[in-house]
């Protein structure tokens, strides 16, 4: 259903250093696009590949219309982790890393017996969250 997620950032530099940090634990790499102008604007982890013919990222920098971003109040970017110790990692390390926190790790029980995530909001105020399904306990 999607193709990417671009989330705007007051601060590249910043934000490359906080979502490659953060996406590490979930397993989720740089992607290169080849245009020069583009990579060095705008950064995005997943896959981008066949100049974008085959696309499923995120990707964070400036605001194309150039004033400053901010961030959409009720929106939030749901990531998958593998593991409850990837989401446990996600969480621990966006917070070392300038996010603040917007719910621990643990089970959110309300949602669905197996919903185990972890919310923060990065450097920007951009509201993420690191989901693990399909586990009843820690593995």
């Amino acid at each position: 259903m999607l193709t990417y997620v671009y989330l705007g950032t007051n601060d590249f530099e910043r934000a490359t250093r906080f979502y490659d940090a953060t996406l590490a634990p979930l397993g989720m790499e740089r992607c290169i696009t080849g245009d020069a102008e583009w990579d060095r604007t705008s950064a995005g982890w997943g896959i981008y590949q066949d100049d974008g013919i085959h696309e499923l990222a995120l990707w964070v920098g400036r605001p194309f219309d150039g004033r400053p971003a901010t961030a959409g109040n009720g929106v939030m970017v749901a990531l998958r982790a593998r593991s409850w110790r990837a989401v446990d990692d996600f969480h621990a390390v966006a917070l070392a890393h300038g996010a603040t926190c917007e719910g621990a790790p643990g089970l959110r029980p309300h949602y669905n017996p197996d919903f185990y995530a972890a919310y923060v909001r990065d450097p920007d105020g951009n509201k993420l969250a690191a989901v693990c399904r399909g586990f009843r306990g820690p593995q």
